[in-house]
Order: C-alpha cells, then structure tokens, then sequence
C-alpha cells in the first residue's frame, strides 16, 4: 500500500503557500488592529487606542505590520519566521502564561499557535510560492 493514499503529497507545494499566506494575512490583521483601528478592535477594549510607537504594543504591532507582510511574500522568510516566532513566546509568557498555564484557559491559544506555526516556517522556508523560492532560483541559474 502507498504511504500516501490520498496522493495529496503532489499538493505540499500549493498547501505550504496556502498556509503561509492565510497565517500571514491573519496576522497582519492584529498589526492593523493596533496602529489603524482596522478591520476593528479587540473585543471589550474600546476605541482603538493607536499605541506609541516605541511602545510594546506599538513595537508588537509594527512587527505584525512588516514581519505578517515579509511572511505574506515570502521574502526573508526563515530569518523573519524566527524572529516572529520569539515575539509570540515572548507574548504568551507575558500576557497569557500569568492566567493559567493552559493555553485554552488562558486565552493565549493564538499567540501559542503563532510562535510554533511560525517556527516551522523558520525551519521549512517559505516554500516554492515565494519571492524566497524564486530569488533562489535566479541564483541558481547564474
């Protein structure tokens, strides 16, 4: 018998982009959230509050903003990923942890999902559907 039954491994390529884009796109959400008010506000907070800049949440959402969009295209993905995914554990410790160590309780289950989804990134690149991919490959060919 195959080890892949449902022949879905011919689709890793297009998956792997679909994954990155959708994780990417959700993300930048949060980024737009903090500095734009846009697509809304979390739940309960209020108007948006624009934080400052050099701010935690400021620094956090710029990263969401230009780290989300690098993930998005696919450039400088493994670097970027990691960084990514540091800032997640970093949120998790800090702003969930304190409520409970499971994730489900404490709220933290997108920033737990973040940090070990972006970490797989850092480890498998940004896959064949990325400026990641093609920039390799014009080096490639030189």
């Amino acid at each position: 018998m195959s080890a892949d039954p449902l022949k879905l491994a011919r689709f890793q390529g297009p998956f792997h982009a679909l994954m990155r884009v959708a994780i990417a796109l959700t993300f930048i959400s949060h980024g737009t959230m903090k500095h734009f008010g846009f697509p809304g506000v979390v739940p309960g907070e209020g108007p948006p509050a624009f934080p400052p800049l050099l701010s935690l949440a400021g620094t956090a959402g710029l990263l969401e903003l230009v780290g989300g969009a690098m993930i998005l295209f696919g450039l400088m993905v493994r670097p970027v990923a990691f960084l990514l995914s540091g800032m997640m554990a970093v949120a998790y410790w800090m702003v969930h942890a304190p409520n409970g160590f499971a994730p489900a309780i404490n709220g933290g289950e997108a920033a737990y999902l973040y940090c070990f989804i972006f970490l797989f990134l850092a480890a498998a690149g940004a896959g064949p559907y990325s400026i990641d991919a093609a920039r390799a490959g014009a080096k490639s060919k030189q």
